[in-house]
């Protein structure tokens, strides 16, 4: 089972610059860290002060172990540069499919497609 951690931070204005250097600054030793399956920081293109940082880990206890370091919590020391406190969601992914799932379902081939057509009829 692999956990993704979502974290969502509204920067301040005049403080967007300083919080996107610190997410850069982490992202290649987080990348590297044990367990770490990837470390991505995305900036909104609507509203650049909002950034997302999706973390991925190999089980829960690589996680558990980010959460405790130091570097998380430079993390969560930057909410005096945020409009508000960082949203932070944790979610365990029993799978998941790729490409081969979304050519599947443009051609109605899916298996969700086709539980959903048996449904409506049987209403």
């Amino acid at each position: 089972m692999m956990i993704i951690l979502r974290m969502t931070m509204n920067a301040l204005p005049e403080k967007q610059k300083e919080v996107m250097q610190t997410l850069l600054s982490m992202i290649e030793t987080t990348a590297k860290e044990r367990g770490c399956l990837s470390y991505e920081a995305f900036c909104d293109i609507s509203d650049h002060n909002v950034f997302t940082l999706l973390e991925a880990w190999e089980t829960r206890e690589y996680l558990q172990d980010h959460l405790n370091s130091a570097k998380f919590g430079v993390l969560l020391g930057t909410k005096s540069l945020l409009r508000e406190p960082q949203k932070i969601q944790i979610y365990a992914v029993s799978h998941s499919e790729e490409t081969d799932a979304v050519r599947a379902a443009r051609v109605n081939k899916s298996p969700f497609h086709h539980a959903d057509e048996t449904r409506n009829q049987a209403i």
